[in-house]
């Protein structure tokens, strides 16, 4: 089938979230938009190519297993470029962006565990000769980025994160397969199962459980917002009481066009603690979404900060319940990115 105009948009809005959890996912939705099950996996497999859909996969909730924080450096301009190469370069990064402020170059860092990301951390600390604040989130009001693609920012609230139960031990391989995406083949839940030693019945009970239980977030397309015209993206950072902060962050959380709001710690010389994202397709949008946030919110007498990104290097998805590679150490991989780092 020759691609239409609104195949990209239909494969991607309508399924960021409620995937269908049946054998022949991607059958079900060949069904739903009248065409062919082949014509669902290449339209797929195209998207990825594309860079516009990151993988199928599922969004976990942040006590859900493994360990995250936050990080920033401030890089001396010149410096920029090869001290994002070799952050990029540590696997266990997901995330990488510049950010138009002192500490411009914001990452999260994923592993299995708080050893195992504190011990990257060091890596990266040493390998860049540049100390990194270290944010770790303390409490999620709402974390999301599935929103309808066609409007300009995220059009309406969004569900409010809730307390979820962590994967068990004997669940943590599928929670690595689900946190890398589904294969694009007719029954990718049972190509799960046979790699599991499990039946492909168990694999669905199991997912949907953990839907059920707040565990994951979503299952659905995890989509690469730049790609897809959201190149606006701004983090607006707060100080708040702490007597206050949760409150503030929950009426945040239910402002219309607020994407990610989010409590981290404080660190010396940052005394910021309450987080929130807004993306959209031009800045004119995310500004008037942060307005308004501030206004509903009533957050207008508390000092903030406003981070537009500028630039991004890196975005994958995250390695909580994956291993990361044994050779993975933080540093660069050529001496001549590690001779540009040291200056």
């Amino acid at each position: 089938m020759k691609p239409h105009s609104n195949l990209r948009l239909a494969l991607l809005n309508p399924w960021q979230r409620g995937f269908p959890l049946v054998r022949e996912p991607f059958a079900h939705i060949a069904a739903t938009l009248g065409i062919t099950t082949d014509d669902v996996l290449a339209g797929y497999a195209r998207l990825q190519d594309e860079g516009a859909l990151s993988r199928i996969g599922g969004v976990f909730a942040g006590n859900a297993g493994g360990a995250a924080l936050l990080a920033a450096m401030a890089v001396p301009p010149e410096r920029l470029d090869a001290v994002a190469a070799v952050v990029s370069s540590h696997p266990g990064v997901n995330h990488n962006y510049q950010r138009e402020h002192h500490y411009n170059l914001w990452f999260v860092m994923t592993g299995q565990d708080d050893a195992a990301v504190r011990t990257a951390m060091r890596s990266l600390e040493e390998a860049t000769g540049l100390p990194a604040l270290q944010l770790r989130m303390q409490r999620a009001y709402r974390i999301d980025l599935g929103f309808d693609l066609r409007e300009r920012t995220a059009p309406a609230p969004m569900a409010a994160a809730r307390e979820a139960m962590p994967v068990l031990d004997a669940d943590r391989p599928l929670a690595a397969l689900l946190e890398d995406g589904l294969p694009l083949t007719p029954r990718p839940y049972d190509a799960w199962a046979q790699a599991l030693g499990r039946t492909g019945e168990s694999v669905l009970q199991t997912l949907q459980q953990w839907l059920d239980q707040g565990t994951v977030r979503r299952i659905g397309a995890i989509v690469r917002h730049h790609e897809l015209g959201f190149d606006a993206n701004a983090m607006t950072v707060f100080n708040i009481p702490d007597a206050q902060v949760d409150a503030c962050g929950e009426a945040l959380a239910r402002v219309t066009g607020v994407t990610l709001a989010y409590r981290r710690e404080r660190a010396e010389g940052w005394p910021y603690n309450l987080y929130c994202m807004v993306h959209g397709r031009d800045r004119a949008a995310v500004r008037d979404v942060i307005a308004r946030a501030i206004a509903e919110a009533g957050l207008g007498d508390f000092p903030h900060e406003v981070l537009f990104s500028c630039r991004r290097f890196k975005q994958t998805g995250p390695r909580r319940f994956r291993a990361l590679p044994a050779a993975a150490s933080g540093t660069a991989t050529t001496p001549e990115v590690l001779d540009a780092v040291a200056g």
